[in-house]
């Protein structure tokens, strides 16, 4: 039997559905998904495993005409990886119709189209009506030559396996990238942060997705009790009056975050955990170099 082993990405425009698809090939939370768009800041990896296959899949930041110096950061780490990988997933969901993102997206790829096969995924379809998924696979023929179309739902798994296939499919024969029951590369302390910064983001307003960075300062096991893991963290904020939307009335709020995360630390590292959370404030991150180096980017 040959095995085959490689990469995939998926690319599209913020909040077009990539997390959640990546989770659900994985099986599993590698990836963090919020309503916020620009939630994820990392090529995280995730692994699929099966007898005859390795596939990793690159999850990369939505690509967007970028403002500030994240932005390009970001939109530069979306196209190494598209330059990297064996094989492109291009996701546009099925209930938005396709629109100058997407064009502006399709036109970049083109450029690795020629030597990287692009698959053209419509998201979401357990939101949108047959018609409105049929209209989409049209319109998705005009915007670049796929070598295939596939519509999918990472919710209800529609088609999710048939996509797996078309990607694995693509992918060079080889040897095993990884050891089984890996599903991810990423460092331990990354994803606690994205987790730490995923709890964060959930119910708050538009202004400050971007604002807020995570570092985890300290992660070791307490000295008396082996099976507890303290986690030291700092969320950052751009300005002062944004800490006081994170901590919220007398620290409510914060306490909140603290909990949501732990709870997801926990399932992921699959011990007890003892988070401590500061927030603190670094002027305009975003925008200076120094800065971003310091918090990851």
């Amino acid at each position: 039997m040959t095995h085959r082993s490689g990469f995939a990405c998926f690319v599209g425009r913020p909040n077009a559905g990539k997390s959640t698809l990546t989770n659900a090939l994985v099986g599993t939370k590698v990836a963090i998904t919020s309503s916020k768009p620009q939630t994820t800041r990392h090529a995280i990896r995730g692994i699929v495993h099966r007898d005859d296959a390795q596939l990793v899949i690159v999850d990369t930041p939505g690509v967007h005409k970028p403002r500030t110096l994240l932005g390009q950061r970001l939109n530069d780490v979306v196209r190494e990886t598209w330059s990297e990988v064996d094989v492109v997933g291009f996701c546009v969901p099925a209930d938005e119709k396709v629109g100058p993102g997407d064009r502006y997206i399709a036109s970049e790829l083109r450029k690795v189209a020629k030597r990287t096969p692009v698959i053209g995924i419509v998201t979401k379809t357990d939101v949108a009506k047959p018609e409105q998924i049929a209209e989409q696979l049209l319109a998705l023929q005009d915007v670049l030559d796929f070598e295939e179309l596939i519509p999918v739902s990472a919710v209800d798994g529609f088609q999710v396996k048939r996509l797996e296939d078309l990607l694995v499919a693509r992918l060079p024969e080889g040897p095993q990238l990884y050891p089984d029951g890996d599903l991810t590369d990423e460092p331990e302390q990354t994803l606690v942060a994205e987790l730490i910064r995923e709890a964060a983001l959930e119910g708050v307003r538009d202004e400050l997705p971007h604002s807020i960075a995570v570092t985890v300062e300290e992660m070791l096991p307490r000295e008396d009790k082996r099976d507890l893991l303290d986690i030291y963290a700092t969320v950052y904020v751009e300005r002062p009056s944004q800490k006081g939307i994170i901590l919220g009335h007398q620290g409510e709020r914060m306490k909140a975050v603290g909990a949501q995360a732990r709870q997801q630390i926990q399932k992921l590292l699959g011990t007890k955990v003892y988070l401590n959370l500061h927030v603190k404030v670094a002027k305009d991150w975003q925008r200076d170099p120094k800065q971003l180096r310091r918090l990851g980017f």
